[in-house]
Formats: structure tokens, sequence, C-alpha cells
């Protein structure tokens, strides 16, 4: 039992960043109905810039990563207004195709500037393992929770509370009704990538915090948060999180007791079946938004 629960909590640990993640695929969408492809290399970027500020010009922790996020919101900010806004009208499928397009430049920047090998990211967690009742809890996954929570928390707050956020819903939920509000629909869309980027940013920190490196694959890593994405539903910040719990928790408990005749990485794997399995049932996610047309 003890061993159980210790997977579970090293799931939510997982599930918290990939709920991050999910979030950003979330709020792109959300905005302009556009699966970003590119949002595991915004992740490898965002953490490729806390290397930069922390490790290769020695800055604290905390300032580098306050840096790099604000320059990956100005990231996101900026694909939005120079590549995506001359797409408004054109066929989704080619915005798809940029999205696509953007990733594989991202990940060549990275690796031009930083190269292959892995980079390990200096961190204040240290390597503290704390006994709370049964379970061996490491600061660094402490730290991963609290601050997975706080921008969460922060998110949903600005979502529901302050004028921008609300501005954000109406155009998302109606965007000719939100014009004639006079509500800018291009500034939210705007707003919305430049919290993509924050929050992969987060994200990206928190994913090389584990394994204690970031690999230029990192971009590939993230796109696991995809189903948890999909599963809670593409509209639905809420499902996104609870979507990143349900597929870490997947992820884990079936890397640990996946039976040996489906070999070893079956657990990469298990979230994706389990998307589809889901899609065919409930096609908009389980808290999605079930769209009805009238013939």
């Amino acid at each position: 039992m003890t061993e159980f629960l210790q997977f579970v909590y090293q799931g939510v640990v997982l599930g918290a960043v990939y709920a991050l993640i999910a979030l950003g695929f979330v709020i792109v969408y959300k905005s302009s109905e556009v699966i970003n492809f590119a949002h595991g290399e915004l992740v490898l970027l965002g953490g490729s810039f806390v290397f930069l500020w922390r490790n290769q010009i020695g800055l604290p922790f905390a300032v580098a990563l306050l840096l790099a996020i604000v320059i990956m919101a100005g990231v996101g900010l900026g694909i939005e207004r120079v590549v995506l806004r001359r797409m408004v009208g054109r066929p989704v499928f080619a915005i798809v195709m940029i999205t696509l397009g953007l990733a594989i430049v991202i990940r060549q920047i990275v690796t031009s500037v930083w190269g292959f090998a892995d980079r390990h990211i200096d961190d204040p967690f240290g390597a503290t393992v704390y006994d709370v009742g049964a379970l061996s809890v490491t600061a660094a996954s402490i730290w991963t929770l609290v601050a997975t929570g706080l921008v969460l928390l922060g998110f949903f707050i600005f979502f529901r509370s302050s004028k921008s956020g609300v501005a954000m819903r109406a155009a998302a939920f109606d965007q000719e009704a939100a014009l004639s509000l006079g509500i800018s629909v291009r500034r939210m869309t705007a707003i919305s990538w430049a919290i993509a980027g924050a929050t992969a940013t987060v994200a990206g920190v928190f994913i090389a915090t584990f394994p204690k490196s970031l690999s230029p694959t990192v971009g590939f890593v993230a796109l696991r948060a995809f189903p948890a994405a999909i599963l809670g539903g593409l509209d639905s910040p809420g499902g996104a999180v609870i979507g990143g719990l349900a597929i870490g928790l997947i992820e884990v408990l079936t890397q640990a007791y996946q039976p040996s005749w489906l070999g070893n990485s079956f657990h990469v794997v298990a979230p994706y079946a389990v998307m589809v399995v889901v899609l065919m049932i409930r096609p908009y996610g389980l808290f999605g938004t079930r769209e009805v047309e009238r013939v």
C-alpha cells in the first residue's frame, strides 16, 4: 500500500506539470480554435532561457525564472502578432501547419545556440527528502506542487475576476458578440499567447527538475500533456488541470505496474490510448463544450 501511495504522489506531481502544459494548449485553442503544436518547443525554449540566466550568467534562480517568463510572454505575443495575425480568416489546416513549422524552427534555434547535450539547471530545491508518514517526499516535488498550484490559481483568478480575463472569456465564447461590445478579439488572442508562453516556461523548469537536466527532446516530452488537454476538453481550462492530473497518474501507475509482455515503454503510449477511448465516448472531452449544429 505504501508503494502504491508513493506512485500516486509521483503521478500527482507529474500531473501538475502536465496540467500547466495542457493549460497552454487550451488557452490558445479557446481564443483562436487552433491547436498549437509548437507549444512543446515553447516549453523547451522557456527552460533554455532559465538555463541561460541561471547557469551561464549566474543570476539567482528566482530572478532567472522571472526574466525567462517575461521573455517567453513576449515570444508568445510576437508569434501571434507577426505570424498568426496574418492568418486570420485562412483555413485552420494552414494555421496548424504553421505551428508545426514553428516547432521545427524553435527546436533548431535552441540546438544551434545551446547544442544537443543535456543541460543541468541549477535550482534552489536541493536533494532534501522528507518523510511524510509512509511517503518519501523531495523538496523539488513540494516546490513543483506549490509553484504549479500558485500559477494555476493566479490564472483562474485572472480569468474569472479581472477585466481582461472576463473579456477573454467573452471573446472565446462568441467573437462577434464580443466585438459588438467593444472588446478587441485580436488583443485577447495576443494575451492568450503571452500567457501560454509564460506558463510554458514554468513547466519547462519543472520538467527539467526531475531528470535534473534539460534535454533538446523536452519538446517531445511536453507533447505527452496533449492527451491531458484532449481528455479534459480543448476549450476547458478546468478540464486541462483535471486531465493533466489524470494523465500523470496514468503514466506513473502504468510504468509501475505494466506487465512485462507490454515492454518497457508502454507508459508513454498509455495516455494516448486513454485519449482515444475517451474521444470515442465523448468526442469533446470530459468537460469540453458540445457543439450543436442545426441543419
